[in-house]
């Protein structure tokens, strides 16, 4: 199995609290992915998330496609770091990280995904012609959504 790691770091210009406040609310996931997704969360959700939280959304995999995404809370440190992993989905395997570090300009977010794709072969290819690209679309998408919330004079 082919693990693929994605990081990327933003420097948000604001405090641990908000940043905290706003990337643990799992509502705000439809903010920060692009619109030709489709997102839609079909769980119901508190406000802020918690260590065993399941979280299920519909997901456009291709034009007229959707896919269920079940996704679990697996660790929650307030103010320092969450992770998801996928339970059900398009992905063999999907861990993400998310890291926040307050330094003296703002909040360093960081995203660190490890994931793999099913189908052996046929799932690197399709890695290589679709799914890196895609990624990188989704986290482009994201960062350039959050400079405009956080960084924008």
């Amino acid at each position: 199995m082919k693990v693929y790691e994605l990081k990327r770091e933003q420097l948000l210009k604001t405090d641990i609290k908000t940043a905290w406040t706003y990337f643990s609310n799992p509502k705000n996931l439809n903010e920060i992915t692009p619109p030709d997704l489709n997102f839609e969360i079909i769980s119901e959700l508190k406000e802020n998330m918690y260590n065993g939280q399941i979280i299920i959304y519909k997901i456009g995999i291709l034009p007229g496609i959707k896919q269920s995404w079940v996704t679990e809370i697996k660790a929650v440190e307030p103010g320092k770091m969450f992770i998801d992993e996928q339970r059900f989905g398009p992905y063999k395997f999907w861990h993400h990280k998310h890291i926040f570090e307050e330094t003296e300009k703002g909040v360093l977010a960081i995203d660190l995904i490890h994931y793999s794709l099913p189908f052996g072969f046929i799932g690197r290819l399709v890695y290589n012609l679709f799914v890196k690209s895609k990624l990188n679309e989704i986290f482009t998408y994201r960062y350039n959504t959050l400079e405009e919330r956080f960084n924008k004079f």
